[in-house]
């Protein structure tokens, strides 16, 4: 996937975070090869794709400066998020989930939350985007630790709508048993996002749903208003 946005986001990682490296990581000895762990310490130097994912995803725990290893591994990674190559995508928790990245310096902060931004939208304007959209959602999410401006950007056309259709369908399978729709959201905003979703998928959702004649999916968005007792009584 590609747009001038989304391009120009990619730029501005590969310029704030070049050159980085944590110098000092010895890794966890048990699940990673010396040879992998010499790619942290390694400025300037490709990380073959298979280290990359197991590093993106790898628990903080693994690390001798989980930060610092994000840092190295953003301008790679970035770019295999947008182009459909990190495959972990939608099956663990995304590295910059478990960073304080807004609490990097402000010119390095500004270039991620630009990326997630522009991803989410290339994602909204791709018929068949490389991971399920509900995925991407979650990553781009759990990463701002907000939902706001993700559905705030969720314009209305042909490709646009055809995801809010799949995504309503998967998050009101959860939400209809009061249950988090999200699978890998591993910080504290995750309450918050799912109260934001809710309501956003029970008003401004249920009646775009029903303005593209999705009238199952806008009565059962609807029902997150009604009390758990009640919903199901309702769908019969």
């Amino acid at each position: 996937m590609s747009s001038i946005a989304l391009d120009a986001a990619l730029a501005d990682i590969d310029t704030v975070f070049n050159g980085f490296a944590s110098p000092t990581e010895t890794g966890c000895g048990r699940c990673h090869l010396p040879e992998e762990t010499a790619y942290l310490r390694t400025p300037y130097t490709r990380v073959p794709a298979d280290v990359l994912r197991m590093y993106v995803f790898e628990v903080p725990d693994h690390f001798d400066d989980h930060a610092a290893a994000m840092r190295r591994l953003l301008p790679q990674a970035a770019h295999a998020m947008a182009d459909g190559t990190l495959d972990s995508v939608g099956w663990g928790a995304h590295g910059l989930v478990r960073v304080d990245w807004r609490a990097w310096p402000a010119q390095q902060g500004a270039a991620i939350d630009a990326f997630v931004k522009a991803w989410w939208r290339e994602v909204l304007a791709t018929p068949e985007p490389p991971y399920p959209v509900a995925d991407v959602f979650e990553t781009c999410a759990a990463v701002a630790r907000t939902v706001t401006p993700f559905l705030d950007v969720w314009g209305r056309g042909p490709v646009a709508d055809s995801h809010l259709v799949a995504c309503a369908d998967t998050w009101l399978y959860d939400l209809l048993s009061d249950y988090s729709p999200f699978a890998w959201w591993d910080n504290d905003g995750e309450d918050a996002g799912v109260a934001g979703l809710r309501a956003w998928l029970s008003g401004e959702g249920a009646a775009r749903l029903r303005d593209l004649a999705e009238h199952d999916l806008a009565l059962r968005a609807e029902l997150l208003t009604v009390p758990y007792e009640e919903r199901f009584d309702r769908l019969d």
